[in-house]
């Protein structure tokens, strides 16, 4: 069967502005952007740069002064705060550096407290299918202040999944965790899109943990400036160095395309 090479979700004319007149902060500044069905794409940039606004407002988590959102084939931009709900709670999943667990449920009950707040039954293949992708079968019975700051993470990462999201929305992921951690956090989010067939978008500054991805987007200024597929650490090192002198003596570069906006840099996948 042919692979479904649509869009998982995409944006055109994206502009999101905080403030007004001389203090007005031009965070989103014209995105046309695409996300990859099965793949797992990394966001980078400067501090400043819009890419947790981007991730925000790709998830309904923030509204656009203008521009339009798609997320697997639902109009996000043109719905109202109920839609809005409906598609976090049933389409969406999330990942954050804070872990958001609930410390009186076990490991088990925080997994599956999505499932239980819609109402939904518990497909059990799938649980254990998820709860085996994370590594976490014998500790579903502890709570988080008995787990470790991976293996927390780990949990979120697991909730996320668990209700079949189109996407996956990781804002920071490792930003909490040690290097150790850092990986098996990292390594199961690819595995979700390899083998699970998941649809994952994250938010990082950190090349290491880009390098998980299938593709890495640069932005700056509020304008998508640059691309790296298949990227390794080496390769997102390089991308964001030569991104540096460019922000400092010209304009951010047009919102067309990524491919076209910065030479592209093609390597190895990353090995897991």
């Amino acid at each position: 069967m042919a692979r479904d090479t649509t869009p998982i979700a995409s944006a055109r004319g994206l502009v999101k502005t905080y403030g007004r007149g001389d203090t007005a902060v031009h965070a989103l500044a014209g995105v046309d952007v695409d996300f990859g069905r099965g793949e797992l794409t990394a966001i980078m940039g400067p501090s400043g740069s819009g890419k947790s606004t981007l991730m925000h407002c790709m998830a309904g988590l923030d509204r656009t002064d203008a521009g339009t959102v798609v997320v697997d084939g639902l109009e996000v931009s043109g719905m109202n705060e109920r839609k809005l709900t409906r598609l976090r709670r049933d389409r969406l999943g999330f990942v954050f550096q804070a872990f958001n667990l609930v410390p009186t449920l076990t490991a088990l009950e925080n997994i599956t407290l999505p499932l239980d707040i819609a109402r939904r039954p518990v497909d059990r293949a799938h649980l254990d299918t998820v709860v085996r992708a994370v590594g976490l079968e014998d500790r579903l019975d502890h709570k988080p202040s008995e787990l470790s700051g991976g293996q927390q993470q780990r949990v979120a990462c697991a909730r996320a999944l668990v209700t079949r999201p189109a996407v996956v929305f990781a804002d920071e992921p490792t930003g909490n965790l040690d290097s150790t951690s850092s990986a098996e956090v990292l390594g199961f989010l690819r595995r979700s899109v390899d083998e699970l067939g998941q649809s994952v978008v994250m938010v990082t500054h950190d090349p290491t943990a880009a390098s998980y991805a299938h593709r890495v987007l640069f932005l700056a200024d509020g304008r998508l400036v640059g691309e790296v597929v298949d990227p390794t650490t080496e390769s997102v090192l390089a991308a964001l160095a030569a991104l540096r002198p460019a922000r400092s003596t010209e304009p951010a570069a047009p919102a067309a395309s990524a491919a076209s906006a910065a030479p592209v840099a093609t390597s190895s996948p990353a090995a897991l």
